[in-house]
């Protein structure tokens, strides 16, 4: 048997990151949260913790603290849905850990997440990472559900398709008039300084090799990890980038950015994935993600059935 007194002192030290916070947070002493966790360690034969600033959760504590997090979604719901059986009303709400990129949380997710809490009273807890890694987050257990770009099977998690956001390389006039005053060339681009979100940021590499413009020679870039700081860099001239066509349209309409190559955009289909087991705690998060995707996103074959893969 678990012992759920001692999952939510660690599901604590690993949200709070120190257990002084989580102390607080739970209205203890950190010895108390200590002694707890300490025991559980006993009775599980396995570090959960590992102490540092800030302490972290090693595999098998991110996994506990997964399932606490399922089981307070369920109690949540079975509390709202009949108060007579859980009639606490001073529980606390749980608390929802996601990986999302910075491109949707600045585009569409935000309306999903507006949605979801403005129906409920959970809180979010959102993780940012690269569309290409957020689906790692899930994997190893850091979070319940991800927006991701990889469309593979991952063991115990379901999977549904969104939609694509289009792509484009865009800078300010002024910049493709100076470093592509003869044409879009190889050689250009080795030479014209590359916008980058940051170092996991592989979009504009894909989209020179899409292209046939990718060289041996690296442009020189400029790492910008703000959606805002990165628009407003290209904007500025400072440099040529991706950009997700939902986020520059009025920027392309104004002027202030042009495309490198009209009509070269580059679709990037979006997943939304979840642990099986959360399945039923996270449904009406699921609605809402599904919704606001069909609103916000360009429609694929596999998105427009609006069915649930099961990996």
């Amino acid at each position: 048997m678990l012992d759920y007194t001692g999952l939510q002192a660690l599901a604590a030290v690993v949200r709070e990151g120190s257990f002084e916070r989580a102390a607080r947070r739970l209205h203890v002493t950190p010895s108390a949260v200590s002694q707890r966790i300490k025991q559980l360690e006993e009775r599980t034969g396995q570090v959960l913790v590992l102490r540092g600033t800030p302490c972290t959760g090693t595999e098998a504590g991110r996994r506990l603290c997964l399932h606490v997090e399922q089981v307070a979604l369920l109690e949540n719901e079975l509390r709202r849905a009949n108060p007579t059986l859980m009639p606490d009303g001073h529980a606390t709400p749980p608390t929802l850990k996601l990986a999302v990129n910075a491109d949707s949380l600045s585009t569409w997710f935000m309306d999903a997440m507006a949605a979801f809490t403005g129906g409920g009273n959970e809180l979010l807890d959102i993780r940012i990472d690269d569309q290409d890694h957020t689906a790692q987050r899930l994997k190893e257990g850091d979070v319940l559900a991800a927006v991701t770009a990889s469309a593979g099977s991952i063991a115990g998690c379901n999977t549904w398709p969104l939609g694509s956001v289009r792509y484009v390389a865009a800078s300010s006039p002024a910049f493709v008039a100076q470093h592509f005053a003869h044409g879009v060339t190889t050689e250009a681009i080795a030479h014209a300084p590359m916008m980058t979100y940051d170092r996991k940021d592989r979009l504009q590499e894909q989209w020179l090799q899409r292209q046939g413009l990718a060289s041996r020679q690296s442009p020189p870039k400029h790492f910008v990890p703000s959606n805002d700081g990165f628009v407003r860099g290209c904007e500025a001239g400072m440099g040529w980038g991706m950009h997700p066509h939902l986020l520059v349209q009025r920027q392309l309409g104004a002027g202030t950015l042009v495309e490198l190559l009209p009509g070269t955009g580059m679709a990037m289909p979006l997943y939304w994935v979840h642990a099986r087991s959360a399945q039923a705690g996270l449904a009406r998060l699921t609605d809402c993600v599904m919704a606001a995707a069909r609103q916000w996103l360009a429609p694929t074959e596999k998105a427009s059935a609006g069915k649930l893969s099961k990996k």
